[in-house]
């Protein structure tokens, strides 16, 4: 329930914020958008990816700057393709699903960076923990369908993912990968 709310809230507030700067806020196609999240454990590459979340986007290539993103993740719908890892991954030491539902990430600022690149900056939060970040998001459209297209590195440690035992990075590297492929149709 209490999980419910957030969403809905957080839904409704991103969408009027969406209103107020003026923008087409674009209808995000969950089904044909992918999050991946990939580590390597002992040096190989393992991809995860996320089932659920929400995206808003309200963005013209034309006027980047006044463009603004939102995009929150369901932490417990992590799919490592094997249910005991996924429970694991959903546990204290890793994403702490029950106390922290949704990592997020929030522009304040879109920049064009040439072609149809651009560079998203904002806030991403996972686990509480919250860092300034820059994207960069390949921008293609194709009659009134928008992909957005990037990849940012992190460091899962600064998140507090992988907590106790799970610190010693010799066994899973501190570097992760967050892929991500939007759809989604202007209005």
């Amino acid at each position: 329930m209490k999980v419910s709310l957030h969403r809905t809230l957080l839904t409704a507030f991103t969408a009027a914020a969406l209103g107020v700067a003026g923008s087409a806020l674009a209808q995000v196609d969950v089904a044909k958008s992918t999050v991946t999240a990939t580590s390597k454990q002992m040096n190989v590459p393992v991809e995860g990816k996320f089932g659920k979340f929400t995206a808003q986007i309200a963005f013209d290539p034309a006027k980047p700057a006044a463009g603004t993103a939102q995009l929150s993740i369901d932490t417990g719908s992590y799919d490592l393709g094997d249910e005991s890892y996924n429970d694991q991954v959903r546990g204290k030491e890793w994403f702490d699903s029950k106390t922290y539902p949704a990592a997020t990430f929030v522009s304040s600022a879109i920049a064009p960076a040439g072609g149809n690149q651009f560079k998203v900056t904002g806030k991403l939060t996972i686990k509480g923990k919250s860092q300034t970040v820059t994207v960069p998001v390949t921008v293609a459209q194709q009659g009134a369908t928008q992909t957005f297209d990037g990849s940012l590195p992190i460091k899962r440690l600064q998140f507090d993912i992988g907590t106790g035992e799970w610190k010693d990075t010799s066994v899973v590297a501190d570097d992760v990968v967050i892929k991500f492929h939007i759809v989604a149709a202007r209005k």
